[in-house]
């Protein structure tokens, strides 16, 4: 049995698409679990899509899916313990999280994320990322390079190998086995980002392996500007300091300075000299977030808050 949890703020068009996807799949989730920040805006969408929302309200559920809403405030959210809270709702054996904007490519979807856990060890499978139809070419080019299309296990053993991407796994889409879940304690209960990568790590720590599915793919980009960056980069670096015991041993500057070389070479072949400055200053923003916010606890507090694209975790 299978059931979807999905953290929701401000929902859009995008949920509903997902809904729908996974009402469709192979392997059908028996319940999706929606948790939702700022229960007007939801409220909006079910009022726009009644018949997508069928069931939420105890009603009979559409093509044997439940759903099953739980509406909360700002204040309560959290990146790790809503997501327990989820989790929680859930009888399954596998649960898969996603995010309201990963919408499933395909009906095999649930199917290829969730088969890698069928092999002993492996306490998570993560899905690969297409750009959407509206991705700008860097944000192509940075998918291509973050998620390829082969399937790859990883373990402790490989952090010489992979560094930082060794504990990565992203919760966007993401399938766990529930009795290891359970064993882990879930995720961490107060954080302010990175939730899923201080799971794998741990569970990898605990002697378990994480699983990049390269042929479950959902439908999941951004165009972030360099101020969106820069607010996203300062809570990375953040998580990162409070949690020294994972991330102390393992550099990100190395795979980041990968990343910009391999997508400056091919925009320098495709002769996009503008995109290339344009995408050297959003560098430079993702960075100097990053070192904020690594350092964070020697700077005002005012200042890390500003900064922040969460600001109410620091009080």
């Amino acid at each position: 049995m299978v059931d979807v949890v999905i953290p929701a703020y401000r929902p859009d068009e995008d949920l509903i698409a997902i809904i729908e996807a996974l009402r469709d799949q192979t392997v059908k989730p028996t319940k999706i679990i929606i948790i939702n920040t700022e229960s007007k805006y939801l409220d909006s969408l079910i009022g726009k899509y009644p018949d997508v929302f069928k069931g939420s309200d105890g009603s009979s559920s559409v093509e044997s899916v439940c759903l099953d809403i739980v509406n909360i405030t700002k204040p309560e959210f959290d990146h790790g313990n809503t997501r327990n809270m989820g989790v929680a709702r859930s009888e399954a054996d596998t649960v898969v999280l996603m995010t309201q904007d990963a919408v499933p490519a395909d009906e095999r979807f649930i199917e290829e994320l969730i088969a890698p856990l069928k092999t002993e060890g492996v306490a998570a499978s993560y899905a690969r990322q297409l750009p959407k139809a509206d991705a700008d070419i860097t944000e192509i080019l940075t998918r291509e390079f973050n998620y390829p299309d082969e399937t790859i296990i990883k373990s402790i053993e490989d952090t010489d190998k992979y560094g930082i991407k060794t504990f990565f796994c992203s919760n966007v889409s993401c399938a766990y086995d529930r009795a290891v879940f359970d064993e882990m304690g879930g995720f961490i209960k107060h954080t302010i980002f990175n939730e899923d990568m201080i799971y794998a790590a741990n569970a990898m720590k605990a002697g378990y392996k994480i699983c990049y599915a390269g042929k479950a793919r959902v439908y999941h980009s951004h165009n972030l500007n360099g101020r969106q960056q820069f607010r996203r980069n300062v809570d990375l670096g953040v998580s990162q300091a409070e949690h020294p015991e994972i991330f102390a041993n393992v550099k990100s500057e190395s795979e980041g300075k990968k990343l910009v070389g391999v997508i400056v070479k091919e925009l320098m072949k495709r002769g996009k000299l503008i995109t290339v400055v344009h995408f050297g200053f959003v560098c430079f923003c993702r960075l100097l977030g990053y070192k904020i916010g690594k350092n964070y606890k020697k700077l005002p507090l005012w200042f890390v808050k500003k900064c922040s694209m969460s600001p109410g975790y620091f009080s």
